[in-house]
């Protein structure tokens, strides 16, 4: 499902008025009844008030108390607006609400006698909210919050930024949500996803094709999409059908991170991974895989890799890998920063970046070559899958010199990041031509062509030690068994999210680790394909 900002919104609903035909007036009737039936249908209660704003948004919540007095609910509109404020369909439907004996009042303030068993229809503002709110009606969205009165908003919780998910100023904090013809960014970025409570996605009369344009380029992941991409298993088949995956992970009091990302690639379905690991702990390593096979790097003699590793590892994918995934576990030094170097601009393997690879990437400066000047220099694909801290230092590394990304600090480049993750995600992969996977809440996926994809799937319990290298193992696994970069990146996270569902189902969230991600990948993938 595609989802939108403000002004493409706008846009559709201007081409479906002008060109299309369809009068505003009934597409603001449609939105009205669906705003009325969804309340109908979630609550037992009979009293409800409208807190009207001067426009559309207004509007909309004028035609729903009217369809509610229908229904038998004791109904009451409060406008936060002056008479002769409201925008002229706003103003038209009042009219209406008039002859049908809807009552109805202007004043700036709401009481506790005013909501006391109510169900609350916020229509204040809608997509268009374009400045914080403030005076009376941030009084009455606190009075609401604290009053914890249950709120429906129409199309978006009055106060939250469609775009950006930013609160402006003050806003609604609603139990449910309807919105019309598509999602808005604003609806699943946080903190609006928050706010937004249950989001329902109402059906007014939008064409199709309009919906659908290749013209919006982000769009919310979804089973029914995701499902055919999981690889087949033909019966006659063989383990080298599924893809040679090798993971470059580890290092002295990192270990962890490479048996994790290894048994995650096996899980997600690769047919064979190699662990390729520093010399002196390969006993180590050799001693705990089962499934996975070893690979000898020369060692630096600290337990890290050696520079000399990148000759190794470029042989053994030229001849033997399908995937090189690196960057788990492996520490960030000198010599790590030459290994990733070299790999990047020599490899013709496609490449999954995690962690300490990111963390060396970000500060190589070799061969004339700035980090954004490597990666599109890169001879094969390039997935990067960094969590906001890391994504801040690949900004950093990225920017050019005396350019204001190089001398913002690095925790309000990160608040910058989270606040606009989904340009942030795209302006990177457009200028670097990579994958690029910006782990988070939500977590969003974006190509070097210009397309977005935002995750549903996931909790909070998965916000613990080594689930990332868990991500990138399952990444590097489907792109291995076939998937072109984007697809793997998208099934993968997808899948990832999905599997932590199912182990905090059995678990709970409190307590879930990332190896219990990778136990309930069986579970997920039951589920996806059930």
């Amino acid at each position: 499902m595609k989802v939108v900002t403000a002004k493409e919104m706008q846009e559709i609903d201007r081409k479906t008025i002008r060109t299309i035909g369809v009068p505003g007036s009934v597409l603001m009737e449609r939105a009205g009844t669906a705003v009325a039936a969804r309340v109908n249908e979630l609550f037992g209660r009979k009293k409800t008030i409208v807190l009207a704003g001067g426009g559309n948004n207004g509007g909309d919540g004028i035609v729903a108390a009217r369809e509610l007095l229908n229904l038998g609910w004791n109904v009451w509109i409060l406008f936060l607006a002056r008479e002769d404020g409201l925008s002229p369909d706003c103003l038209a439907q009042l009219r209406i609400a008039k002859q049908m004996g809807v009552p109805f009042e202007f004043r700036n303030k709401i009481e506790t006698k005013d909501v006391h068993g109510a169900v609350v229809v916020d229509a204040l503002f809608g997509t268009g909210l374009s400045r914080n709110v403030e005076g009376a009606a941030a009084k009455v969205i606190t009075f609401l919050n604290r009053s914890g009165t249950p709120v429906i908003s129409v199309d978006v919780p009055s106060g939250i930024s469609s775009d950006s998910g930013q609160i402006m100023g003050v806003a609604v904090r609603a139990a449910f949500t309807v919105t019309f013809g598509l999602p808005k960014r604003g609806h699943l970025l946080y903190p609006g996803a928050d706010h937004t409570g249950k989001l329902f996605v109402e059906k007014i009369g939008f064409p199709e094709k309009l919906l659908a344009s290749e013209a919006l380029n982000v769009e919310l992941m979804e089973r029914g999409m995701l499902s055919h991409l999981v690889p087949e298993r033909p019966r006659y088949s063989h383990k080298s059908d599924y893809g040679h995956v090798l993971v470059v992970a580890g290092s002295k009091g990192k270990t962890g991170a490479a048996f994790m990302t290894a048994k995650a690639c096996m899980r997600a379905g690769a047919g064979l991974v190699t662990l390729g690991v520093p010399e002196s702990l390969i006993d180590l390593f050799q001693g705990r895989v089962t499934e996975e096979m070893t690979l000898t790097l020369p060692d630096a003699g600290d337990g890290t890799l050696s520079a000399k590793a990148a000759d190794t590892i470029l042989g053994f994918t030229s001849k033997r890998a399908d995937v090189l995934c690196i960057g788990p576990g492996i520490g960030v030094s000198d010599e790590m920063k030459k290994v990733i170097s070299s790999v990047i601009v020599s490899s013709r393997t496609p490449m999954v970046i995690d962690a300490d690879g990111i963390n060396s990437l970000c500060e190589i400066s070799t061969r004339g070559l700035g980090t954004k000047d490597m990666l599109k220099k890169a001879l094969a694909p390039i997935l990067l899958t960094p969590h906001p801290g890391e994504m801040a230092r690949l900004l950093r590394g990225t920017a050019r010199r005396g350019r204001v990304d190089e001398g913002i600090p690095a925790s309000d480049l990160r608040s910058r990041i989270e606040k606009d993750r989904i340009n942030t995600a795209l302006s990177f992969a457009r200028a670097t031509g990579t994958y690029l996977v910006l782990k988070g809440v939500p977590t969003v996926i974006a190509g070097p062509h210009g397309k977005v994809f935002i995750n549903p799937t996931g909790n909070p319990g998965m916000a613990t030690a080594g689930s990332g290298d868990v991500l990138s193992g399952m990444v590097a696994s489907f792109l291995a068994q076939g998937l072109d970069p984007m697809s793997s990146a998208m099934l993968g996270v997808y899948m990832h999210g999905l599997a932590g569902d199912c182990a905090a189902e059995g678990k709970g969230m409190a307590s879930l680790i990332a190896s219990d991600i990778i136990e309930s990948l069986p579970a997920a993938f039951k589920e996806m394909l059930g």
